[in-house]
């Protein structure tokens, strides 16, 4: 069981990461703390945490590390890599990978890190950086039981649900189903908001009215108020659920699954990319409906 005197490794202090870490610090834990970039570092620092020089040196120091970075390679490099953090790690310890990555990679990275005596756990995170920041994510974690068992207090921290689904490589599959539902609600309610203005009927009067029928949800009641404003600064940017969206075709093609939602609105959201639109928020994806459509859906 880990407890607040001995330090927790984080690396990966960017939009997600850096409440995740500070939410730990609130909560009375010790963090070794890295990130490419030294601002964010600084930040923890003066929350109260120390500065790690490598992903080695967190291993090495660490008895649960935490990484929160933004694709598998990153997080392959960070765990394998000449001063991974298996370079430092002794048996016994537990790497808990928070970012989104390909199933695949998971299991792959889990079976290395067991030749070292080190167990790993997936455990992909929803709900964006106003849930990273209040500590109310949903945390989908793979891995076995009893090292979930060992780290949950700790998960927690940054998240109100927290879910064993299975075996490694399971948090991630939940995720991605996640990122497959997400990604086709935004374009159902992009389709009909922008057909609502077409007909010349107030969208966010149609909202109101449908908001806590069947059609309702939490995509709906978070994205629809601030598309009104026309604000796609990102919680969760455009650039990242196509990734997301990404691993979920190659995946799909490992398994033989069929999708062909995700891969018509992954073509949307590639299409926002050559207009300049991929830093925007995933809400953004209504631009594409409305370029179609030639028109803008707003608040009156």
């Amino acid at each position: 069981m880990q407890t607040p005197d001995k330090l927790i490794g984080f690396i990966g202090l960017g939009v997600m990461g850096k409440p995740m870490s500070l939410n730990l610090i609130n909560a009375g834990y010790s963090l070794l703390v890295l990130d490419i970039l030294a601002e964010p570092i600084k930040e923890l620092v003066a929350a109260g945490a120390k500065a790690a020089d490598s992903p080695a040196q967190i291993g090495e120091k660490c008895e649960v590390i935490f990484t929160m970075l933004p694709d598998s390679p990153h997080v392959e490099e960070v765990v394998t890599g000449k001063d991974g953090i298996l370079a430092g790690t002794r048996p016994g310890s537990i790497i808990v990978d928070m970012s989104s990555i390909a199933p695949l990679v998971a299991r792959k990275l889990a079976n290395i890190a067991a030749e070292k005596g080190v167990k790993m756990l997936d455990a992909p995170v929803s709900g964006g950086e106003p849930k990273a920041i209040d500590g109310s994510l949903s945390i989908m974690v793979g891995g076995e039981e009893e090292i979930f068992k060992q780290v949950k207090n700790l998960l927690l921290c940054m998240g109100t649900s927290v879910t064993r689904i299975g075996d490694i490589g399971s948090g991630n599959i939940a995720k991605l189903a996640n990122q497959i539902m997400v990604a086709i609600h935004l374009s159902s309610l992009a389709e009909a908001m922008v057909f609502a203005e077409k007909a010349g009927v107030d969208p966010e009067k149609v909202y109101h009215a449908i908001k806590d029928g069947l059609a309702g949800s939490a995509v709906l009641n978070a994205k629809m108020p601030l598309i009104l404003e026309r604000n796609f600064k990102p919680g969760g940017p455009i650039r990242m659920h196509t990734k997301d969206l990404i691993n979920v075709r190659d995946t799909a093609f490992a398994i033989d699954a069929p999708i062909p939602l995700t891969t018509q609105v992954m073509e949307f959201m590639k299409a926002l990319k050559v207009d300049g639109r991929s830093e925007d928020d995933h809400g953004g994806l209504i631009q594409y409906h409305e370029k179609l459509a030639g028109v803008q859906v707003r608040k009156k």
